[in-house]
């Protein structure tokens, strides 16, 4: 449900009305505007308490929210986010480029393609460091050694980086290392993981799951905001269907959807998507002119020699030219590219 307090109450009021909805066993949210205040009591709908909790003074009224999420929905927060990630901008005005290789191979590799990917237009650098594979018998990442080489990377770069965490066990070594942290589509509902991200208070980069239905995938991004969590990114990179001319089906039509629905920013993984690297300008283009508030691309300097997903990972050169097309789309949509540090 949604408290909406009085104009201009004092904090009193405030602490009286959060104090009343934690007897009701349900947990505040409190969100102050400049003339008003708003109380998410957050927990299982229970509409028999709207009229109680509109007795409650200082209350000027009691909306419920019928969607299973709340903290995700635009009931409770109608303003788009927007997060900071030092000279990063993540939400609504920006189109925010996260590139970079699938997977983190070495110190070198990897400080040459963030160098590449940042004078194109990046503003945050990717690199996995535990990769989740199909098969057992691919390479997994360099774990711990690739968080480090990608900090030492990003300190060297000054660009911000993200990197994905598998194991609820691992969040707070990789939240050393990482300014964003992914859960990728196999662990969407690994609830303990996004429990626990939820508490590291460092920004989520949450991907759909490869069948999930949306509002399944936005119930994920409700674990994480329930932890305290409020800076989620949500990304579309493709659902499983009866096509198999590319590696999944990226559906452009989820963005206006979550945008209606939802605050959190939204992004789309054209590289996994397709799975070839002739498909991204095109799916990069769509997505943007959809109303994607970013894109993350996966480049790397010698695709045909990379140890995870080759094929899908453009070359420098022409993630650059893609890149100049992208600033000249959101310039026409009245946006801005994100800035680069």
């Amino acid at each position: 449900m949604i408290i909406i307090l009085k104009a201009q109450s004092e904090q009193t009021i405030i602490d009286a009305v959060a104090a009343r909805i934690r007897e009701l066993g349900l947990t505040p949210h409190i969100s102050q505007g400049e003339y008003r205040t708003i109380i998410g009591a957050i927990g299982e709908e229970q509409p028999h308490l709207v009229e109680y909790l509109e007795e409650i003074p200082g209350v000027e009224r009691v909306i419920p929210i019928m969607k299973p999420y709340k903290l995700a929905s635009r009931d409770f927060h109608p303003d788009d986010s927007v997060y900071s990630i030092g000279d990063t901008m993540i939400g609504e005005g920006y189109v925010t480029v996260m590139a970079g290789p699938c997977a983190i191979e070495n110190e070198e590799m990897l400080m040459e393609v963030g160098k590449a990917v940042k004078s194109a237009g990046a503003s945050v650098l990717r690199g996995g460091a535990f990769k989740p594979r199909t098969s057992p018998y691919s390479f997994q990442g360099l774990g711990i050694e690739g968080l480090r080489i990608v900090r030492q990377v990003s300190h060297a770069l000054k660009i911000p980086v993200i990197t994905e965490v598998m194991d609820p066990r691992e969040v707070d070594m990789v939240v050393e290392f990482a300014d964003i942290i992914q859960i990728g589509a196999r662990n969407m509902q690994n609830y303990n993981l996004l429990q626990e991200v939820g508490r590291a208070r460092k920004p989520v980069f949450l991907k759909r799951g490869l069948a999930a239905p949306i509002k399944e995938w936005l119930m994920s991004a409700e674990y994480i905001l329930s932890a305290g969590n409020e800076r989620v990114i949500l990304c579309e990179r493709g659902i499983r269907t009866f096509s198999d001319e590319t590696r999944f089906t990226l559906e452009i039509a989820a963005i206006p959807i979550i945008k209606e629905v939802s605050h959190l920013p939204v992004f789309v993984d054209p590289s996994h998507a397709a799975g070839r690297r002739d498909l991204v300008p095109a799916l990069t283009m769509a997505a943007i002119a959809a109303g994607a508030d970013g894109v993350m691309i996966e480049v790397h300097n010698c695709p045909d020699k990379a140890r995870c997903d080759g094929p899908q990972a453009m070359f420098p050169e022409t993630f650059a030219e893609l890149t100049g097309s992208i600033r000249r789309l959101a310039e026409i949509m009245g946006k801005k590219m994100s800035p680069v540090g």
